[in-house]
């Protein structure tokens, strides 16, 4: 009959009735017929496998309507302080922000939800860090992700827990999570371990105006990462801006041989001027170093003249050296021969020897005394 309507209710299904836009029951699953007359009975099917009802008049449903719709539907109202942790038939599926309101359909799962206060206490406990992190449901990990700020602070590394930014507390090495709703949460890592800087390609000018071209290396570590973040934007930076204007102080005092002959004499000024500078911000040098001078080219050929010059010279002075004490020594023999016949005759047959070592065949015409006569005369 055309002035009959029918509804059919699935065994997944919920309707709401609405009589003239006025709501009357909740329609549980079979077929039900209405005289509609003036087509003014209108019904809503829901799927309830699908947990949670989005509707424009929800909250009105539930309220007004609490007696029809009390077996059917579960809201849960959170306040601006706290956070719901969403389960069903005792497993977490969903993480829901302050302040939300939601309606679930009974029936299918057991809904339960357990509120966590974050007025004060922010931190996510680690057991349900782990349980997240196991978690294959991808709702949840995305509801996770938007309402947990996650970090892991490595071994040798500290965590500073920065809140609105202001500092709240130092984390030591773990993993840490923090529920991001009413505040700004970050965590900036501190490295402990020692670390290197270099300040490399410093165009200077020297005492003597040589210009130069410097690379320093040094080592550093942070001794107190809530002193140096406090004080500092950008430690990093600032180290590196005291090591350059440091290394353009020093070697601007000194010419060029004192830094080639005295590098490190050099080291340890830097390392007494930047000390003091930076231990009031958490942080000790540890070492600092020259590690190259690079010359322009002129100025290295010219120095390199200079040094073969220099070593030119050293060769001369020794050789004259030597051959003074030669003739010294030449000086003193002839003195001791000159006294003695004896010393005098074996000086002779001494050379006698030499002399016989580059001859290769000796005519002997007077005998054996002939021969050692004779050729001492020989000039």
């Amino acid at each position: 009959m055309l002035l009959v309507k029918k509804v059919d209710v699935a065994d997944n299904e919920r309707a709401f009735l609405f009589k003239n836009n006025r709501f009357v029951d909740v329609l549980e699953p079979g077929r039900y017929s209405y005289f509609d007359f003036l087509s003014t009975v209108k019904a809503e099917r829901f799927d309830i496998t699908e947990r949670e009802l989005d509707h424009k008049l929800g909250k009105l449903l539930v309220g007004a309507y609490f007696e029809q719709t009390n077996k059917h539907l579960q809201a849960i109202q959170l306040s601006d302080y706290e956070v719901g942790l969403l389960y069903a038939d005792g497993q977490l599926v969903d993480i829901v922000a302050p302040g939300n309101f939601k309606i679930y359909w009974k029936g299918v799962e057991k809904i339960d939800l357990r509120r966590v206060d974050i007025s004060d206490n922010f931190s996510v406990p680690e057991q349900l860090l782990g349980l997240l992190g196991r978690s294959h449901n991808a709702k949840l990990q995305r509801s996770a992700g938007q309402a947990i700020y996650y970090t892991e602070v490595e071994d040798n590394h500290l965590g500073v827990l920065v809140v609105n930014g202001k500092i709240e507390t130092l984390l030591q090495p773990g993993n840490y999570g923090f529920w991001r709703y009413n505040r700004s949460v970050a965590v900036k890592h501190i490295d402990l371990r020692l670390q290197n800087i270099e300040v490399t390609g410093q165009e200077i000018l020297t005492k003597d105006r040589v210009s130069l071209r410097l690379n320093l290396s040094a080592t550093y570590r942070v001794e107190d990462p809530e002193q140096a973040l406090s004080k500092l934007a950008d430690f990093n930076d600032y180290l590196y801006r005291e090591f350059q204007l440091q290394l353009r102080q020093v070697v601007g005092t000194q010419t060029l041989d004192e830094l080639l002959k005295n590098k490190d004499a050099i080291n340890q000024m830097m390392i007494d001027g930047i000390r003091s500078k930076v231990a009031e911000y958490g942080i000790s040098v540890k070492s600092v170093g020259l590690r190259d001078i690079i010359l322009p080219g002129d100025m290295k050929t010219i120095l390199n003249q200079v040094v073969e010059a220099e070593k030119s010279a050293e060769a001369n002075l020794i050789k004259r050296r030597e051959e003074t004490a030669a003739t010294r020594s030449l000086h003193n023999t002839a003195k001791m021969m000159e006294g003695s016949p004896t010393l005098m005759r074996l000086k002779e047959l001494e050379v006698l020897e030499k002399v016989t070592e580059r001859i290769g065949n000796i005519n002997v015409y007077s005998g054996l005394e002939g021969v050692m006569k004779d050729l001492i005369k020989v000039p």
